[in-house]
């Protein structure tokens, strides 16, 4: 077989790899909802650090995903939720806890605290 087929072919391979991968990945995007644990909680991380105050609530779940737990309640006609989304692992027992989430706390559907801050001003409300 000569050099240049060899490079064709080579060329070829490749180039249909590269196009079955990114078939893939335009067609298959991963979902929050869709991911393990530990994956979703390492995305969670990272979309926590790219949440700005004052963002909507549908903004928000749009880019997290559903949360892992969540309350909500009114106080003087305001709607106070907080949710709940896995950050951290703390015990290997098959279920997801307060302790290993990050708080994010809306008033009348607006992020207004986030964290430990969060959590605190909720159970203050």
């Amino acid at each position: 077989m000569q050099k240049s087929s060899v490079i064709k072919i080579l060329t070829v391979g490749v180039s249909l790899y590269v196009c079955l991968v990114l078939g893939v990945v335009s067609f298959f995007p991963d979902k929050p909802e869709d991911m393990d644990w530990k994956d979703r909680e390492s995305y969670n991380k990272v979309q926590v650090g790219k949440l700005k105050i004052g963002a909507n609530r549908d903004e928000v779940l749009a880019l997290m995903g559903s949360p892992d737990i969540t309350e909500a309640k009114v106080v003087e006609k305001n709607t106070i939720q907080i949710m709940f989304f896995r950050t951290q692992h703390v015990k290997a027992d098959g279920l997801t806890t307060k302790d290993e989430c990050t708080a994010l706390l809306f008033e009348d559907n607006r992020l207004i605290a986030l964290g430990k801050s969060a959590l605190d001003a909720y159970s203050k409300s």
